[in-house]
C-alpha cells in the first residue's frame, strides 16, 4: 500500500511536492473508497487519487517522477554499469537547481510495517540514500548513505536492526547504484522485500501508452482468464459477447538496445495467437479482428491484463491521462473497480491524471482523493489537494473547478489582432 510519494528538483518540479494517499477523517464513501492501513495512528488510505491541472502544469512530470524512482531502483540491480549516468533532469529554469541533486522518497506499507525509503542523485552518482522502518512509533534507521565531497566517497551509517554482511554490500555498491538494490542482489533477507516492493508493485503507463495486447491474449488461454477478460470488456458495454483466439503464422520482431553498441534486431517466424471478438446480433454472430474494433475498445483490451493483474496482486497502477481514447463512463467504470471492495480485495491503488472534469463528482471521489497542479511565478510545479479549499460536502466540484475556484486552470490571453496585406 502506497502512503506518500515525495519529489524535489525533477523536471518542472523545483521545490519539494508530496502526493499523499493517506485519507482524512472525512466519513464520505468510507465503505468503498478507503482501506485500513493496519497501522496505529495512521487510519486509512485512499484506493485512488486523481490529478487535475492545465497543460504543462506538471501532472505528467509528477507521475513520471514516481516511475523514474522505480526505474532507478530496478536498473541499479539489473542494467546500470560502472560509468553510466542516470537520465535525471533537474529543474532547468534555476541555474542553481541544475547543479543540485534530484530527490525522491516513497512511503509504503510492507507486511504490515511502514517503510520510508528515498535517495538523491545527480546524473553521475547517488548523493544520498536512506531507509527508515516503523516497527513502532519511533522509526528505526536501517541505513543511511551520504557523499563526502572531501574524500569523494560515500559514507554509510547502519542501524543495529539491519543484519547481514553490510560491509560487503557497501563495498559492492557502485557510485551510480543504490545500496538497496545491491544488497538485495546479494541476498539480503531484510532488504530484498523492500527492493521487490518498489520494483514490482508500481506499474506505470505514460500518456496514450498501453501494454501489448499479447498480455491479455495470454489470459484467454485459461477458462478463468477468459472469463475475467470477457467480463471486463462486457461490463464496459463494448458490445462484445465473447472472445476467441486463432493461431496464425507471423513474424515477431524484437529490438535489443546494447549500451555502446548498435541496436540488434531479432526476427523470428512463429505461430501467433490472435484475438477475435464476437458481436452477437439478431441475425447471428459476427467476428472482428482487434484492429477492426474502435480505438477505445483496443485500448481497453490492452489494459485488461494489467488492470486485472494489479487488482489481483494489490499493486499500484499509475496512468497519465487515463481518459485518452476512453469514454468518461469507461473511466468511471475503471475507477469503480478499484473502489469496489469485492473486486479490489487486496488493496490495489489507482493514481491517474485527467482533463475530464465530469469525474469531479463527490459520488465518485472523496475530497481527499482530488489533487491539482499549477505553475507558480517561477514556472515551477505546485501540487496541492482539494481539501485545502474545504469544499462543502454537496458542492458542485466540476463547476467550481471550471470557474477557477481551486486554481489549476489555464489562463488565456486575448489574441493579438494581426492585419494581413496581400497583393
Amino acid at each position: 500500500m502506497l502512503l506518500q510519494f515525495r519529489v524535489k528538483n525533477y523536471r518542472s518540479i523545483h521545490d519539494e511536492v508530496a502526493l499523499s494517499l493517506l485519507a482524512s477523517t472525512d466519513k464520505a464513501l468510507a465503505s468503498t473508497n478507503v482501506i485500513p492501513t493496519g497501522l496505529k495512528g495512521l487510519g486509512t488510505a485512499v484506493r485512488s487519487a486523481v490529478i487535475y491541472g492545465p497543460n504543462a502544469s506538471g501532472k505528467s512530470n509528477l507521475l513520471q517522477a514516481l516511475a523514474f524512482m522505480r526505474g532507478v531502483v530496478w536498473d541499479s540491480a539489473v542494467s546500470m554499469q560502472l560509468g553510466q549516468v542516470f537520465n535525471v533532469q533537474p529543474f532547468r529554469l534555476d541555474p542553481a537547481a541544475i547543479k543540485e541533486p534530484s530527490e525522491f522518497e516513497i512511503t509504503f506499507v510492507l507486511n504490515g510495517v511502514r517503510h520510508q525509503y528515498g535517495f538523491a542523485l545527480t546524473p553521475g552518482r547517488v548523493v544520498s540514500e536512506w531507509l527508515l522502518v516503523y516497527k513502532t512509533a519511533k522509526p528505526q534507521q536501517w541505513f543511511s548513505r551520504s557523499f563526502d565531497e572531501a574524500t569523494q566517497a560515500s559514507v554509510y551509517e547502519f542501524g543495529s536492526h539491519l543484519s547481514g554482511p553490510r560491509k560487503i554490500w557497501q563495498e559492492s555498491t557502485r557510485p551510480n547504484a543504490l545500496f538497496l538494490a545491491t544488497a538485495a542482489q546479494l541476498n539480503s533477507e531484510l532488504l530484498g522485500p523492500v527492493f521487490a516492493w518498489i520494483a514490482e508493485k508500481i506499474l506505470f503507463f505514460a500518456a496514450g501508452m498501453s501494454a501489448a495486447p499479447d498480455h491479455t491474449t495470454e489470459l484467454l488461454q485459461t477458462a478463468e482468464g477468459k472469463l475475467a477478460v470477457r467480463d471486463f470488456l462486457a461490463s464496459a458495454d463494448t458490445g462484445i459477447s465473447d472472445i476467441e483466439t486463432v493461431a496464425r503464422k507471423g513474424v515477431r520482431q524484437q529490438v535489443f538496445l546494447n549500451p555502446g553498441l548498435p541496436a540488434t534486431v531479432n526476427r523470428e517466424e512463429r505461430e501467433l495467437l490472435m484475438p477475435q471478438f464476437v458481436h452477437g446480433t439478431g441475425s447471428g454472430a459476427v467476428r472482428f479482428e482487434l484492429q477492426d474494433e474502435s480505438t477505445g475498445t483496443q485500448r481497453l483490451y490492452q489494459m485488461a491484463a494489467p488492470v486485472l493483474d494489479v487488482l489481483k496482486n494489490g499493486r499500484i497502477l499509475v496512468i497519465d491521462e487515463l481518459d485518452v481514447s476512453l469514454h468518461t463512463l469507461l473511466v468511471r467504470r475503471l475507477v469503480g473497480m478499484f473502489q469496489n471492495p469485492t473486486l479490489n480485495a487486496n488493496g490495489a491503488q489507482l493514481i491517474f491524471s485527467t482533463h475530464d472534469t465530469s469525474l469531479l463528482d463527490q459520488s465518485l471521489f472523496r475530497r481527499d482523493q482530488v489533487w491539482f497542479t499549477e505553475k507558480n511565478s517561477a514556472q515551477a510545479t505546485r501540487l496541492y489537494p482539494l481539501t485545502d479549499f474545504s469544499p462543502r460536502k454537496k458542492e458542485a466540484l466540476e463547476r467550481g473547478y471550471l470557474a477557477g475556484r481551486y486554481g489549476a486552470v489555464p489562463f488565456f490571453a486575448e489574441p493579438a489582432l494581426v492585419s494581413f496585406h496581400g497583393k
